[in-house]
């Protein structure tokens, strides 16, 4: 009778604990809108559609100081492209607006030295002018782009529901084994309770 009891309440205890992490795990995103509770001033929502926005801010300001930020990612552009490749670029396209827009009555030595100057001119400056227009180009990127901001706009314009399915999907384990500690904890709280219960 008494090793009965104990187990009853041991079980009674190992459901209400599982029982209360499925239902914390579910508060997590559900109800996505607010809930009004009849007879009190008082709203239910999901902690992440409650605090959507806070948390938005937080993840983009982050992101921006934490991991990457604008000019990190103009430099690692800048670094990735062959800057001898772009001189090249330069070059023919020099050379084909002074094919185009010099007369044609201009000899033709006289445009292949002015182009042969514009090569060499491109040749000695042209990585020192790329490195000038990339600092510029950083400079106007920081004061006009920011990167918490664009970050904060997708997440909160991102779709709960969807958010939800891929979060479950890649914790579902986690979430199962949190699911199941509770019913453990709640077992052995149960048991404990049983024997002081049944002592007395």
């Amino acid at each position: 009778m008494f090793w009965g009891k104990l187990l009853f309440l041991a079980v009674i205890g190992a459901v209400i604990g599982w029982l209360t992490n499925v239902f914390a795990i579910k508060l997590i995103f559900r109800p996505l809108k607010p809930i009004k509770i009849p007879g009190v001033n008082f709203y239910i929502q999901g902690l992440i559609p409650k605090r959507k926005s806070e948390i938005a801010k937080s993840i983009g300001h982050t992101v921006e100081t934490e991991l990457i930020s604008i000019e990190e990612i103009i430099d690692k552009f800048i670094e990735r492209e062959n800057k001898s490749e772009i001189i090249l670029e330069i070059k023919e396209r020099v050379k084909t607006i002074i094919e185009q827009k010099i007369p044609t009555l201009i000899p033709t030595t006289i445009k292949n030295m002015i182009i042969a100057y514009a090569d060499e001119v491109i040749e000695t400056q042209g990585e020192e002018v790329i490195n000038e227009l990339a600092e510029r180009l950083i400079h106007r990127a920081t004061s006009k782009v920011k990167i918490s901001e664009i970050i904060e706009e997708k997440i909160i314009n991102f779709e709960l529901e969807k958010l939800e399915r891929i979060i479950l999907n890649i914790a579902k384990r986690e979430l199962k084994h949190i699911e199941l500690l509770g019913g453990l904890i709640g077992f052995l709280i149960g048991i404990i309770q049983g024997l002081i219960i049944l002592q007395f």
